[in-house]
């Protein structure tokens, strides 16, 4: 089996047994170390937030067990003929948990929602000019070139009913604030809303009047949300939770060998790795008054790449189950450059020197800012990161804090350095490109999630090439450019590919995907 296929198999779990005993009542509990911090699907473009509101809110495709795209609320999709774009064909039938009628009209609301500047998944859009109802069930994306990877791109987008929003004050999303969408919800989708505390526990009941029938057998669902890993796994040992993730590595052989307990293990498409504030005149949180920046200098970024031991953060705080990065999306992952598969070597003495070249031979002290409850032992590399870089003279000021308080800071660019976990939305190079390498800018809704605003005219220049062709070894040929460029110039320092890591009673059935995407529909209780 290539590594390609293990990122999108599910044979990493047993699948939901679809003859499971109809009717009986299931209670599952789960726990996750992050809280969603809004229901709004327009609000917040972060993983736990889009992976719990899949199970509640539909888009027009999604992702099936495989990681393939299938049909949702629209039933097919084909290129627009003479024009750039895609025509959508909608599912009819199809209602809404308050009872309301899926239409066309929904589709173009929740696009203008999604894409405006409140929205955090606004990049999503970037590549569209305008979108057309046709009628009741037809609507059309057009964009401004061919772009084949657009049906792709979308299977996160979530359609909203337009007069539950506009009729509730929440015909724009609130990222930074909140209203009625941030904590109630209105879906097309298996599950409703049954009660929301936020950090303490949220409650999914089934929705009955639901289009599809993958159903597994959950008549309620409860999500705690636990973020001290020794309290989940005593929560999951004592029975009071059914399913916990992710579990922490060093608690693998902990659970797996205990009785009634089960691990299931695969590897994530999320890449870990570290930022730097590109466009920061000077340092936040130096001890030395500076008027100067380090990390502007390639070489200051470079060095940090060589005074990081991916390995011994392997051995040490991760077990040995992740896989040294080198670029922003990992082997397997469609545009992977394989012409661009080495990483820096762990060379402090190179390290050293470097510093010494770019002027600070006696090295300097920063603001390292980290998440503490969000990735696999987020909170234990930053140390040793930390640990590293001191090593080599870069005197890390290490901060973490909780997620929910995270993302705020790092778009308030209240960080020197910071760490930063991605998955491809799109299973493609491109996304990562649109996200996290472009320029900021916001009127052309891109590089949204460019925090440090790293910019290359030349990046900027192949997005809409990359986006627009067709011939998959010119493309490549491009994707290569581009993962050549950013190394050059370190726009980041790619370190590992997160393991997945899910525990629960062995009564229970998932489907684990490559994205961590966790679907209520496929739990099976036995």
């Amino acid at each position: 089996m290539t590594r390609a296929t293990r990122l999108r198999s599910t044979t990493l779990a047993a699948l939901m047994s679809l003859t499971a005993t109809a009717g009986m009542a299931e209670t599952f509990r789960y726990a996750t170390t992050t809280d969603p911090q809004s229901m709004d699907p327009h609000a917040v473009s972060s993983a736990p937030v889009l992976s719990f509101l899949n199970n509640i809110y539909e888009g027009l495709v999604r992702r099936g067990r495989d990681m393939s795209i299938e049909p949702s609320l629209a039933t097919s999709w084909e290129p627009l003929k003479g024009e750039n774009g895609w025509r959508f064909n909608l599912r009819e039938g199809v209602t809404y948990h308050d009872g309301a009628e899926f239409t066309a009209q929904d589709v173009l609301f929740s696009y203008e929602r999604a894409s405006s500047e409140e929205s955090d998944v606004r990049s999503w859009f970037a590549p569209v000019s305008e979108v057309r109802v046709v009628d009741d069930y037809t609507v059309d994306f057009v964009t401004t070139s061919p772009n084949p990877l657009f049906p792709d791109s979308i299977a996160n987008f979530m359609i909203l009913d337009s007069g539950w929003a506009e009729g509730n004050d929440a015909a724009r999303p609130a990222r930074d604030a909140e209203n009625f969408a941030s904590r109630n919800t209105n879906g097309t989708g298996p599950f409703t809303l049954a009660s929301r505390d936020p950090g303490v526990e949220t409650r999914l009941t089934p929705f009955d009047e639901w289009w599809d029938d993958d159903m597994g057998n959950v008549t309620e669902a409860i999500l705690t949300p636990i973020g001290n890993a020794a309290t989940g796994l005593a929560a999951l040992i004592s029975g009071d939770i059914d399913f916990i993730e992710p579990v922490p590595v060093q608690d693998i052989a902990q659970v797996s060998g205990r009785d009634g307990l089960t691990v299931v293990q695969g590897e994530e498409t999320r890449i870990i790795m570290f930022g730097f504030g590109h466009e920061h005149d000077a340092l936040l949180y130096s001890d030395e008054t500076t008027d100067v920046n380090p990390f502007q200098d390639a070489r200051v970024r470079l060095a940090v790449a060589h005074a990081i031991d991916v390995a011994t953060i392997d051995r040490v705080v991760m077990r040995g189950l992740i896989e040294p990065a080198s670029q922003l999306v990992p082997a397997g992952i469609s545009g992977y450059s394989e012409a661009n598969a080495d990483r820096p070597a762990y060379d402090p003495d190179r390290a050293r020197a470097l510093l010494a070249e770019a002027g600070y031979p006696d090295g300097f002290s920063f603001g390292l800012k980290c998440t503490n409850d969000r990735y696999i032992n987020d909170e234990a590399l930053c140390r040793a990161a930390a640990s590293m870089l001191a090593a080599v003279g870069m005197d890390a000021q290490l901060t973490t804090i909780p997620v929910r308080n995270y993302w705020e800071q790092l778009r308030a660019d209240d960080y020197d350095m910071y760490l930063l976990g991605w998955s491809p939305g799109t299973f493609d190079m491109e996304h990562p490109v649109r996200f996290l390498l472009h320029t900021q800018d916001d009127e052309a809704k891109l590089g949204s999630w460019n925090f440090g605003n790293y910019s290359n005219a030349r990046v900027d220049e192949l997005l809409p090439q990359i986006q627009q062709e067709l011939d998959p070894a010119t493309r490549q040929g491009m994707m290569d450019e581009v993962v050549e460029i950013t190394q050059d110039e370190v726009a980041y320092v790619p370190l590992y590919t997160q393991p997945l890591i899910w525990a629960m009673k062995d009564t229970i059935d998932v489907t684990q995907r490559a994205d961590n995407f966790f679907m209520l529909r496929w739990v099976t209780v036995n």
